[in-house]
């Protein structure tokens, strides 16, 4: 009965637990993989074909010369090493070292910038997405944490509009859009 059962369940019969296991973990990383891969495909065909993708990327050209700290051609390599991060969702990490050989640029205001630029690209392009179904405007929400500014807790909660960006700390921007910020838009859909 033992030699049938072991029959039946062919090469998983010698197959210890954690063997199994690792197989399946195996499984699964590499289906996680693909279905990443498909979704970074749909963003880079929205980002360069849907009509979000183009009001994203005006939005982004004009965000270029708000990067102050660094020559003019850097900004701009930070711009496409951000795009292209977006792309093909690469860390904030990963684009600070990029940025960091683009120019004579320290670790930690490359890792500003980096995390910055890609809150700021994700930022953009969920405007460009909302405004394009409708979307008036979102609710602001932040990390909900010790590490949120005063004044962005003070934005928590609130509905803002798209064509009327906030200004705290004196710079202007959306949820996201600020140096170092964490916080994100809850868009608000017309009915």
């Amino acid at each position: 009965m033992l030699r049938r059962y072991a029959e039946a369940l062919g090469p998983w019969a010698t197959k210890t637990a954690s063997d199994m296991l690792a197989e399946v973990n195996a499984r699964d990383l590499a289906a996680w993989r693909a279905m990443g891969q498909e979704l970074s495909k749909g963003i880079v065909r929205e980002i360069f074909t849907a009509p979000a993708g183009q009001v994203m990327r005006d939005l982004l050209d004009d965000q270029v010369a708000l990067i102050k700290s660094i020559p003019l051609d850097a900004a701009k390599r930070v711009h496409e090493l951000t795009l292209k991060g977006l792309e093909d969702s690469t860390r904030a990490s990963e684009v600070a070292a990029q940025i960091m050989r683009s120019g004579e640029v320290s670790r930690s205001k490359a890792m500003l910038i980096a995390r910055t630029e890609v809150a700021r690209t994700g930022s953009l392009l969920t405007e460009a997405r909302a405004k394009h179904v409708g979307s008036e405007g979102y609710i602001w929400q932040t990390s909900r944490d010790g590490d949120v500014r005063q004044s962005h807790k003070e934005m928590q909660g609130k509905i803002v509009k798209w064509n009327d960006p906030p200004t705290l700390d004196g710079m202007t921007g959306h949820a996201g859009c600020f140096p170092n910020c964490r916080c994100w838009a809850q868009v608000l859909l017309n009915d």
